[in-house]
């Protein structure tokens, strides 16, 4: 059950609703960090947890992996790249 003030229900009937993302379709950065590797390419047709890229953050390395089978769309990241938390590294079909 969510309680809210009756100005704020009111403003929800006028506001958009965030368009849904598939998250299975995209890789991203859970913290900003460094890029270390990325072992995807275009057109590369992967498997459901295969390793896509490795991020460095707080001297910890993270294997980020592939959310469903698929083939890779677009890598929006390169080795030695520092991004930031949220940031789409990969994309796939």
């Amino acid at each position: 059950m969510k309680v809210m003030p009756a100005l704020a229900n009111n403003m929800l009937k006028f506001m958009k609703e965030k368009p849904k993302l598939d998250l299975s379709t995209v890789v991203i950065a859970p913290m900003p960090g460094a890029i270390k590797s990325v072992t995807a390419k275009v057109g590369m047709m992967v498997t459901e947890g295969q390793e896509l890229c490795v991020m460095e953050a707080m001297k910890m390395q993270n294997s980020l992996l592939a959310g469903k089978t698929g083939k890779v769309k677009k890598v929006n990241c390169k080795p030695g790249d520092t991004v930031e938390e949220g940031f789409v590294l990969v994309e796939l079909e």
